[in-house]
């Protein structure tokens, strides 16, 4: 019975490492087409995991960690891969652990709405919007306990639209007007008790016209400059 007790043993043991070396001749396949499938690691030249994640047929699928050569704790980037295109969302972090940003790709390009993080890695600290990894549309930045510190809009990846900046009491400060990233447009300046104290106009990023200042609440003629 010791003896037949000891075969079942040695059998055991036998069959967990043929398991084991089966699942690891596993790992970095590829199919007949020599397309990457099923789960593939890669690491980095000092040997710290670079990344690890699943293929079907030469596409990543479902999650994949990517990590820094300097630390393997935590995951510097997480994707996570559709099945059916080429979209995936994307988290990247500090080599701590700490979120910075997140939102989604189209292949190599940004696309909707990326939200970046401060350095608490909770707080909001912008959100921007993209198309084809270009900025489009309005984005907005944010002060540490959540008050809008600006707001403007983007066209091509360039400023186009109205720019508004505020203080951190919500008073306003700036109000601008781009166009094709320039100053262009009514524009006018408030102090950080919200009084007007400076308006006027822009033209390709050049002041032009009668520009106006006001002091204690008295408007008074500025005479025409260039910034």
């Amino acid at each position: 019975m010791k003896i037949h007790h000891s075969l079942s043993t040695i059998i055991l043991f036998l069959l967990i490492g043929f398991q084991s070396i089966y699942s690891q001749e596993k790992i970095n396949q590829l199919n007949a087409n020599g397309e990457r499938v099923g789960i593939w690691k890669k690491f980095h030249n000092n040997n710290r995991i670079r990344y690890e994640g699943q293929f079907e047929a030469g596409k990543e699928v479902g999650v994949f960690n990517y990590y820094s050569a300097l630390n393997s704790d935590h995951p510097t980037v997480i994707k996570t891969f559709s099945k059916s295109s080429n979209k995936a969302t994307i988290q990247f972090f500090t080599e701590k652990g700490v979120l910075e940003s997140e939102g989604e790709m189209n292949g190599k390009n940004r696309i909707g709405k990326w939200f970046y993080f401060h350095p608490d890695g909770k707080s909001i600290l912008s959100e921007e919007n993209y198309e084809n990894g270009v900025l489009n549309g309005e984005a907005k930045t944010y002060y540490l306990k959540g008050e809008l510190t600006e707001i403007s809009h983007f066209k091509n990846g360039k400023l186009h639209g109205n720019l508004k900046r505020y203080a951190d009491n919500n008073v306003l400060l700036d109000d601008i007007n781009y166009e094709n990233g320039k100053r262009h447009g009514a524009a006018k300046y408030y102090n950080i008790d919200g009084k007007l104290i400076l308006w006027g106009n822009y033209e390709n990023d050049e002041k032009v016209g009668e520009w106006e200042y006001f002091k204690n609440g008295k408007p008074k003629n500025f005479d025409k400059e260039k910034k």
